[in-house]
């Protein structure tokens, strides 16, 4: 990187290295007057500005003509003068004269680029750089808080906001629903550097002025912003060290860009263009403006929209293709015996489900991408079985809606935290805020536990029935009570195979269960604050984890430490979600996104943006082409894996959507909500003729239809008790649980 070179070479000038300056420009090819304008600042200045060899890339937007760019010196504001290369003037101007400013802007966004040009990365047409940055942005609390020095009078900082927002309203409508994104970020930004330079009484009064003109889903991040009136406030507060250190980002067409640019440099708004350069990523793209309803959908999380870059990389959503066995005979003579003409109906079901409709997938990762555990025997029993309940499972449908059958949790004076039910629902599972988890059996099969080592050694291990044999019938009950977290449980997770089981607390554990002998096997100590969320791989083997501390963590059941560590979102991880082919990680975050991560690199490889409030449910897909995500706004948003792109929007709930569930064929969605309803939604008919085309994937312009009512195919109230889960069984019945509220 060009900039970074300049600066070492600065630097080693400067500590009289001549010989490894020479090695390092000739390794470079960098020639003398590169370094010419570069030596002119000196160490106590932040920006180096080197010469612009195109007209453009020395087009500045401080001072009256253009060919000046501001550079600081000391203190005091020096103009340089980039019109020729290889020669820079210097005129220095003392602070306050000139309306120059601490910050410079230099060049214009390349022709094909998309960077706001300027301050952080210098930008040229064509490839010409002229800036520099020595000291990159860090976000060390000192480093982050001082790009907020003093700029531009703090008395002007209303008559500049409401200048542009006069603008902006009056501006075409075409432009008008672009343009207002700005106003969220520009307030924040503004309030918190007249509060940084500490005019409290400018702050307050701007603050007041203007905090109702911003969208209603911004109204909780702005409780928190006026809580912040003293520069002391800004040291210890994440979210506002987030917002300063992560570019917000705006997607805009490029005549709503030109417009704004050409208006902010008519007016000399310097003020307003610093933070635009400094804190906001513009995605700037070819085409037609969005229209209000389209932007609506798209934006409303901490750090704006998600960049189109981040949605490009290729994801295999597609299935892995089941592993080929054979269906044990003496079964299936078994069946014959009770129904007639079952095993005939049985053959043909097992060359479906087996190899050959997966060979077709292309969208598939290659089978050995992450290494997954081999199939034990009990693991093909287990398969043989769901293949026999596949055949009798419901097709669903408009025309045929499940049963669903709700499992209250009465009398739960403990607080309900968290639910989960076995693959073959055959066992639920309960955490609760007095830190137990609790196991029931939902069939008449009671829960037992394996015999003591002495009862073991007695049985003959060559026995038909060894399997029965060692578990102690005296220790059977409907219920079995887990202790061993000293803290409310907020997730549990059955394995696949159902040995084990899982569970998150406010403790910063992650504790695995036998479900053999009811007991701790291992804590995993990774996180330092409380985990929201926990969920095993549909394979068994790996489990995420989520929490308070931002991160989501890969583990290994047999690893105590975490194997991947997936970094990024910019507030706590509240559910974490596995793909169907265990290659990618869904977590929704209380910073309003949800990323998909590669499981195999650690990567971030799907950003989406668009909910209003924090995430607390995923659900994908069965054929792994779609996610469905639920959160505080009562909507459940639809999204396209393969294009990154938003299908669809589904409202009717009221409340926190926290429990969603595809049935076992991909026909209807599922929804629960603290509303106290399901609701089930025609997922066939929301996923159908999709607008996916290049250009859509490219601009974002969704078109959802207006009306998701067309969609939703029943309603279904509780008396007074909020879903927290929902669970397909292998027929298709919806079971659904929660506890009951008395108020």
């Amino acid at each position: 990187d060009r900039q970074t070179l300049v600066a070492v070479l600065q630097f080693l000038r400067r500590s009289n290295l001549r010989e490894s300056e020479e090695i390092l420009r000739r390794e470079a090819r960098l020639l003398g007057d590169d370094l010419g304008a570069a030596a002119l600042s000196p160490a106590s200045a932040g920006l180096l500005v080197g010469s612009g060899s195109d007209a453009d890339s020395g087009e500045a937007l401080l001072g009256r003509g253009t060919g000046a760019a501001a550079v600081t010196i000391g203190g005091s504001v020096a103009t340089v003068a980039t019109s020729s290369p290889g020669v820079a003037a210097v005129a220095a101007v003392p602070p306050g004269k000139g309306g120059a400013c601490g910050y410079c802007g230099v060049g214009t966004p390349g022709r094909g680029g998309a960077r706001v040009p300027g301050f952080p990365r210098g930008a040229g047409t064509r490839g010409s750089v002229s800036g520099a940055v020595v000291v990159e942005d860090q976000p060390d609390v000192s480093a982050v808080l001082s790009a907020y020095n003093q700029q531009g009078d703090p008395a002007l900082y209303e008559e500049y906001y409401s200048g542009l927002k006069h603008f902006i309203e009056c501006s075409l409508d075409c432009h008008r629903a672009e343009l207002s994104q700005l106003f969220y970020p520009l307030f924040v930004h503004m309030y918190l550097e007249l509060v940084y330079n500490q005019h409290e009484s400018e702050a307050k009064s701007f603050f007041e002025r203007f905090h109702g003109d911003q969208e209603c889903y911004y109204q909780d991040d702005l409780r928190v912003l006026s809580s912040l009136t003293k520069k002391e406030h800004m040291k210890g507060n994440e979210t506002m060290l987030d917002f300063r250190t992560s570019k917000f980002v705006l997607r805009i067409s490029r005549d709503s860009y030109q417009l704004l640019k050409r208006h902010l440099q008519e007016k000399q708004n310097n003020q307003i263009w610093n933070i635009v350069q400094e804190h906001l990523y513009i995605d700037i793209f070819d085409g037609m403006p969005r229209s209000k309803q389209q932007i609506d959908a798209m934006v409303g999380s901490l750090a704006g929209e998600a960049k189109r870059e981040a949605n490009k990389a290729k994801v295999f959503f597609g299935l892995l293709k089941e592993p080929e066995f054979d269906v044990p005979l003496d079964d299936e003579d078994e069946e014959g015996e009770n129904e007639e003409g079952k095993p005939k109906k049985k053959k043909p079901k097992k060359d479906n489900v087996g190899s050959k409709s997966k060979k077709q997938d292309p969208n598939a990762p290659p089978q050995n991408r992450i290494p997954l555990p081999e199939l034990k025997d009990s693991d093909k029993l287990d398969k043989v079985m769901n293949m026999k309940e596949a055949a009798r499972r419901v097709r669903l449908g408009p025309e045929c809606l499940p049963s669903i059958c709700f499992y209250t949790f009465l009398n739960a004076y403990q607080g309900l935290t968290a639910v989960d039910i076995t693959d073959d629902s055959s066992m639920i599972v309960g955490g609760f805020a007095d830190s137990t988890v609790r196991v029931w059996s939902v069939t008449p099969k009671k829960l037992r536990s394996v015999k003591t080592a002495a009862d073991l050694s007695l049985i003959d291990k060559e026995s038909d029935d060894v399997l029965e044999r060692i578990m102690d019938e005296k220790t059977a009950s409907e219920l079995k009570i887990l202790y061993g977290h000293s803290g409310p449980v907020y997730g549990t997770s059955f394995s696949p195979d159902r040995n084990y089981l899982l569970s998150c607390s406010e403790d910063g554990t992650v504790r695995l269960w036998s479900l053999q002998t009811f007991t701790c096997l291992v804590g995993y100590k990774g996180h330092n604050y409380p985990v929201w969320d926990t969920q095993f791989s549909p394979y068994g083997y790996y489990f995420v984890s989520g929490g308070h501390d931002r991160v989501a963590r890969l583990w290994a059941t047999d690893h105590y430490q975490p194997l991947r560590i997936f970094a990024g979102h910019l507030a706590d991880v509240t559910c974490t979600r596995f793909h169907p082919n265990s290659n990618y990680i869904a977590t929704g975050s209380a910073d309003r996104t949800i990323r998909l991560w590669d499981v195999l690199n650690g990567n971030c490889v799907r950003i989406f943006t668009g909910h209003k409030g924090p995430i607390h449910s995923l659900a994908f897909s069965p054929n792994g082409r779609f996610l469905a995500t639920g959160a505080t706004d009562g909507r459940v948003l639809l999204w396209d894996i393969g294009h990154g792109l938003m299908v669809g929007e589904l409202k009717g709930h009221t409340d926190t959507v926290y429990a969603l569930r595809f049935s076992r064929d991909g026909e209807i969605l599922a929804s629960g909500s603290m509303d106290n309803t399901v609701r089930l939604w025609d997922a066939v008919k929301a996923f159908e003729d999709l607008e996916t085309d290049d250009f859509t994937t490219a601009t974002g312009h969704i078109n959802l239809p207006e009306n998701s009512q067309d969609l939703l195919l029943g309603t279904y109230m509780t008396k007074s008790t909020p879903v927290v889960h929902l669970h397909f069984t292998r027929r298709n019945l919806l079971l659904a649980a929660g506890a009951y509220s008395s108020q």
